[in-house]
């Protein structure tokens, strides 16, 4: 009994001192990480509503499935809607810059999982897909064409922008 026991216990306590290193780095460098996002959200929201100089989250209920975030730009200067899809390979979060006038300022991919070659064609502006939608609005935006071969990642990404279309539309309408 006594060797079954033993290498259990050693098992165990091993498995429970990694346990707690684990936890004690989590919280070491979860504030640290959080703080990065942060600065690295706030420094996309700046590239793609370039007249703001601040930003403040709205709280809209009506918001479609897929917005994470929209926050208007400080002077009237526009709105910035963070938005998600799933994408050929998995999310694809995109970033939105939609001018007073609603038209598209600059588009930008914050992340992504499209399969490198074929479906980074839409997301990385490598191909200059994503320029594409500078200047378009929420009636036009849907006539840049697809890329051929990453046509589900391409396509995608302009549902990402309708749904940005959609919040903004919700805030315009809410009078914010």
């Amino acid at each position: 009994m006594k060797d079954i026991l033993k290498p259990i216990l050693v098992l165990a306590s091993i498995c429970l001192v990694v346990t707690a290193m684990l936890a004690f780095v989590n919280g070491l460098t979860h504030p640290v990480i959080l703080a990065a996002e942060e600065k690295a959200a706030a420094a996309a929201k700046s590239e793609v509503l370039t007249e703001a100089a601040s930003f403040e989250e709205i709280r809209l209920d009506n918001l479609p499935n897929g917005v994470i975030e929209i926050d208007k730009g400080s002077d009237n200067s526009g709105y910035v809607v963070i938005t998600q899809v799933k994408g050929y390979g998995g999310d694809l979060r995109i970033i939105c810059g939609i001018r007073p006038d609603g038209t598209i300022e600059a588009v930008k991919t914050l992340s992504h999982n499209e399969t490198t070659g074929v479906g980074t064609k839409a997301v990385d502006n490598h191909s200059g897909y994503r320029d594409r939608f500078v200047g378009k609005t929420a009636k036009n935006y849907q006539k840049v064409d697809t890329i051929s071969g990453a046509t589900i990642s391409s396509t995608a990404y302009q549902k990402a922008i309708g749904l940005a279309f959609s919040a903004y539309q919700a805030a315009k309408e809410a009078g914010m």
